[in-house]
């Protein structure tokens, strides 16, 4: 789950004189959207419709993260990320006039360096946005698009700063996955959601520079795609969100919403290698923090053990690099991680409100 917008940013990045709301849960995101369309069960998904923006809703988001190696086994993860927010409920007027913000992250991370970058654009000037027909997701010169047919089975990723680049294609022939229940998507006992759709079945290939360096890397990607009006409760302080490539060809995705009081909010989806999923509960679900690091002054949990009984799953997780800090606005830890124990593989960790 990725939610990294703040709502007192958005407001300062829309010129906007009115004073800044007093922030509820991580980033604002457990502050009150009334006027926004609510998450509710049901949900009928249409596709290609849903892979580009949905009006009405507060924030939203397009998050690819990808596990490569090169040809001598050097390990590497990327990040792509683009965030559509809106400033206010209602019609997003094209112009200057438009009420919506959209930021882009991007990063590179080795065993040895972590290089990531933002980027900021007002919605209705076409410095950003999402297009179908075909796909198109871009802010400045970063895009994440298709050629045509499929807006899914066939893409390019690219994104370039000071220290990285990196210029990937990503193909499938697999169904998207719904995430939580055919989509909806809990995040609290008291109702908090989004809806949820990913493509974890990525196979990624192309080149990546880091501090100079080239590199021909391949391996798997995994897309999110979710949009929600009010998805944490104020009481929310932050998350851990895990994506998990096992060698078994299933795939795990796992929630752990942290609380100013109370036990953690664990939820998750058990993907089998032909794409069947099953919702996971707390009860199926024993995730523990076991290693810290110290980064950027904060004790961070970059070792966990995962066990899903009911799946035969006893792992061990560990941190590529457990310095793959988020050094920007909205700072936030995100990285690859390795796999061992009943199961092999790889994955992404992000863990935010730390």
């Amino acid at each position: 789950m990725r939610v990294k917008l703040a709502l007192l940013l958005m407001i300062l990045l829309s010129g906007c004189d009115q004073p800044a709301p007093v922030e509820k849960g991580f980033a604002g995101l457990g502050s009150g959207a009334s006027a926004f369309t609510p998450v509710v069960p049901g949900r009928v998904f249409n596709f290609p419709a849903d892979h580009g923006p949905h009006d009405g809703f507060r924030i939203e988001w397009w998050y690819v993260t990808a596990n490569l190696k090169d040809a001598q086994g050097r390990e590497f993860g990327v990040q792509w990320t683009l965030f559509r927010s809106a400033l206010k409920a209602g019609p997003t007027p094209a112009g200057w006039a438009n009420q919506v913000i959209w930021l882009g992250h991007a990063a590179v991370t080795s065993a040895t360096a972590h290089h990531a970058a933002e980027r900021y654009a007002r919605g209705g000037v076409e410095q950003a946005g999402v297009g179908l027909a075909p796909f198109n997701a871009w802010i400045d010169d970063w895009h994440f698009s298709s050629r045509e047919g499929d807006a899914l089975a066939e893409l390019q990723l690219s994104a370039r700063d000071k220290g990285f680049s990196y210029n990937l294609r990503l193909t499938s022939t697999r169904p998207v996955v719904l995430q939580g229940d055919q989509g909806f998507s809990q995040k609290s006992e008291q109702g908090q959601a989004s809806y949820y759709y990913s493509q974890p079945f990525f196979q990624a290939s192309g080149e990546l520079e880091i501090d100079g360096t080239r590199y021909q890397v391949t391996g798997p990607a995994w897309l999110d795609r979710e949009w929600s009006s009010q998805p944490l409760t104020a009481n929310q302080t932050g998350w851990d969100w895990f994506s998990l490539h096992l060698d078994s060809g299933e795939q795990v995705m796992l929630y752990r919403m942290r609380q100013k009081d109370g036990e953690p909010y664990l939820t998750g989806t058990w993907i089998d290698a032909l794409g069947r999923t099953q919702a996971l509960q707390a009860s199926d679900i024993s995730l523990v923090p076991e290693g810290t690091a110290k980064v950027a002054g904060r004790t961070m949990p970059v070792s966990w053990s995962i066990r899903i009984p009911g799946k035969q799953l006893d792992i061990r997780l560990h941190a590529l690099n457990p310095k793959a800090w988020m050094d920007l606005r909205i700072p936030y830890w995100e990285g690859p991680v390795r796999l061992s124990g009943s199961h092999g593989g790889e994955g992404y960790l992000e863990m935010t409100g730390y």
